[in-house]
C-alpha cells in the first residue's frame, strides 16, 4: 500500500503566539502518526511577517535551518508535489480563512472545514445568530463598538472579544464600574466586543461530532470544571501556559481539568439535539466541536464554536473519538478517505 502524501500547513503570517500553538499541535499530530506507513507529511511553514519555508521536520530548529521562500516560490514548489491531501493547522485568523484556501487554490483536497465556515464560526456575532436562527439557545447579547459609548446592561454579564480564541479578552462583570475595564481588555483583540447575560453554572461541556463512514455520529461530550464562586468562568490559564524558553504548553488534560461524561449522563441527549443544530446551521463538513453551558434546568446555552481538529493526541475531537474507540490513526485515516471522495465527486460534477 502507498503512502499518502500529506501537506501540512502550519505557522502564522501574524501572530508569534499562533504560530508558535500551531507548532505545538503539528508536532503533536505528526509524531503521533508518523510511524503509520499509510501517511507521509510534507511541511509547509509560514513565520510571522511572511516567510515561508518547507522545514524537514515540525521543529523550531529545522524551521530556521530550511532556505526561506516567498509566497509564490512556496506556491510553485507545492504544485510540483504528489501531494494528495492537505491538512492545515493554523489557528490565526489568517490560517484559518484566507490560507487555508491555498488548498482550493491549489485543487488539492483537504480535511476540515472550508474557509467561510470557519470565519463564520471565529465571528462570534456572526455564530451566535446563526445557531440562534436554528433554534438553540444562546444568551442576550450586544455589540459594543471601541468608538461607542459603554452601554448599562444588565449584570452579571460576559465581556469578550467578537473575534479570539482560548478566552483572550474575555471578562466575568459583576458591577457597572468594571464594565468599561472589561471592554478595554476586549478590544485589545479588535475593536468590537460582546457583551452577553451570563450562565450561571450549571456545568461547562464541549461536544464534538464527526462525520465518519456516511454517517454523523455525536461523541461523548467532554467536561471541565466550573463553580459559581471558585470557577464561574474558564480563563486562557485553563487552556495554555508559557515554558521557560518563551514557547507555549497545553495545560494538562488530567481528570482533575477534564473529563467524558458518563453515557447515561441526562445531558448528553440535550447536548447532542443542540450541537447537531449547530453542525447543520454552520455548514460543518467532517468535524465540528461546541461550548455550551448546561443551566440549572439541564438546558444547553450555545457559548462558541471550533470547527478545528489539529489531530494531535491532546486534540478535543481525538480525545473523545478515543473514548468512543475509534483510535487516531484510523480517525485520520477516515478523514483522508473523506476529503479525497468529497473532492472527487465535486470534479465530477464540475466535469459533467
Amino acid at each position: 500500500m502507498n503512502a499518502v502524501d500529506i501537506l501540512c500547513l502550519f505557522g502564522s503570517p501574524t501572530n508569534r503566539e499562533m504560530a508558535e500553538l500551531s507548532l505545538v499541535y503539528t508536532r503533536g499530530c505528526i509524531d503521533a502518526l508518523q510511524a503509520d506507513e499509510r501517511f507521509r507529511f510534507v511541511l509547509l511553514h509560514v513565520a510571522p511577517g511572511g516567510v515561508w519555508s518547507m522545514p524537514d521536520a515540525a521543529q523550531t530548529t529545522a524551521i530556521q535551518r530550511a532556505p526561506a521562500l516567498s509566497f509564490a516560490q512556496a506556491v510553485a514548489a507545492i504544485a510540483k508535489l504528489p501531494v494528495a491531501v492537505g491538512l492545515p493547522q493554523m489557528f490565526c485568523h489568517a490560517g484559518m480563512t484566507s490560507l487555508r484556501g491555498l488548498f482550493d487554490l491549489l485543487g488539492i483536497p483537504y480535511i476540515g472545514n472550508p474557509p467561510v465556515q470557519m470565519g463564520l464560526a471565529a465571528d462570534k456575532r456572526l455564530a451566535r445568530a446563526v445557531v440562534a436562527a436554528a433554534e438553540v439557545n444562546v444568551p442576550s447579547g450586544i455589540v459594543v463598538h471601541a468608538d461607542g459609548p459603554v452601554p448599562a446592561v444588565a449584570l452579571p454579564a460576559i465581556v469578550k472579544p467578537a473575534v479570539a480564541d482560548n478566552s483572550d479578552g474575555v471578562s466575568l462583570v459583576r458591577a457597572q464600574e468594571e464594565l468599561r475595564e472589561a471592554l478595554l481588555t476586549a478590544w485589545r483583540f479588535g475593536d468590537v466586543a460582546l457583551v452577553e447575560d451570563f450562565i450561571e453554572p450549571g456545568r461547562e461541556l464541549r461536544c464534538g461530532i464527526i462525520d465518519r463512514a456516511g454517517e454523523r455520529v455525536c461523541l461523548l461530550p467532554q467536561e471541565y470544571p466550573v463553580d459559581a464562586d471558585v470557577r464561574p468562568i474558564r480563563t486562557r490559564s485553563d487552556k495554555l501556559a508559557p515554558t521557560a524558553d518563551g514557547g507555549l504548553r497545553l495545560v494538562a488534560k488530567d481528570a482533575a481539568s477534564t473529563w467524558i461524561v458518563a453515557p447515561d449522563d441526562p445531558v448528553v441527549p440535550v447536548l447532542h439535539e443542540a450541537a447537531l443544530r449547530c453542525y447543520r446551521a454552520l455548514g460543518c463538513r467532517q468535524y465540528g466541536l461546541f461550548d455550551f453551558r448546561i443551566d440549572r434546568q439541564n438546558r444547553a446555552w450555545f457559548l462558541e464554536a471550533g470547527p478545528y481538529c489539529s489531530f494531535s493526541p491532546q486534540s478535543v475531537i481525538v480525545v473523545m473519538a478515543e473514548a468512543a474507540g475509534i483510535s487516531l490513526p484510523d480517525l485520520f485515516a477516515g478523514m483522508v478517505d473523506d476529503a479525497r471522495q468529497e473532492f472527487a465527486n465535486t470534479q465530477d460534477i464540475v466535469l459533467h
